[in-house]
């Protein structure tokens, strides 16, 4: 999310009808419509790589993937975001009629970068504990092959991490499995990744 936005108040209604009409895409929370940065080279690759390998997977389940085109709705705190990648599973649930914003996702990636971490781990991430079909939570580092896996069990959290080209990253509540070397086809990783504390 943009640190800038809009300063006007908008309700949830009109923010939806000024997206509709809009060329770039913008979140909203509180009244507030925050303008979405473009994105880089390896952003696209990565989120281009996992649409695809979760449309192959999930193929004639009861999974479905969007892209990051996708709104989503978190109901109970009124955020609208566009996640990077969202999978839902069973009977989906839309917010309007033109059924361009995911009530109910089961997964939600999104590729981290230098502008939204703090964002996507911190006050995103708790804003998406709210939704109840929510069952993991996927960041992705576009600056080395490391991909971290939150997953629900009951109201806990736990998170795993998997790191380097040769890990396969389970995801149990959608049935499939992810190999990062599949999710960094390429993508020019550095030589040298930068070193990230562990919490």
């Amino acid at each position: 999310m943009s640190s800038e936005a809009v300063s006007h108040y908008y309700t949830p209604e009109e923010y939806l009808e000024r997206e509709h009409k809009a060329e770039t895409k913008s979140e909203y929370f509180d009244g507030r419509v925050y303008a979405m940065a473009g994105t880089s080279r390896p952003h696209n690759q990565i989120s281009l790589n996992i649409g695809s390998e979760f449309r192959f997977r999930l193929r004639g389940g009861p999974c479905e993937a969007y892209s990051g085109d996708m709104r989503v709705r978190v109901e109970a705190t009124g955020l609208y975001t566009y996640p990077d990648v969202s999978v839902v599973c069973g009977e989906q649930s839309f917010d309007s009629v033109r059924m361009d914003t995911l009530l109910n996702p089961t997964l939600l990636v999104e590729i981290l970068s230098p502008s939204t971490e703090a964002y996507d781990r911190g006050r995103k991430f708790a804003q998406y504990q709210n939704l109840e079909s929510l069952q993991t939570y996927v960041l992705i580092a576009q600056d080395a092959a490391r991909v971290e896996v939150y997953t629900r069990q009951g109201d806990v959290w736990t998170q795993e991490t998997y790191v380097g080209l040769d890990a396969t990253v389970a995801l149990p509540a959608i049935g499939c499995e992810l190999p990062l070397r599949e999710i960094y086809e390429r993508v020019q990783l550095p030589t040298n990744p930068p070193l990230r504390e562990v919490c």
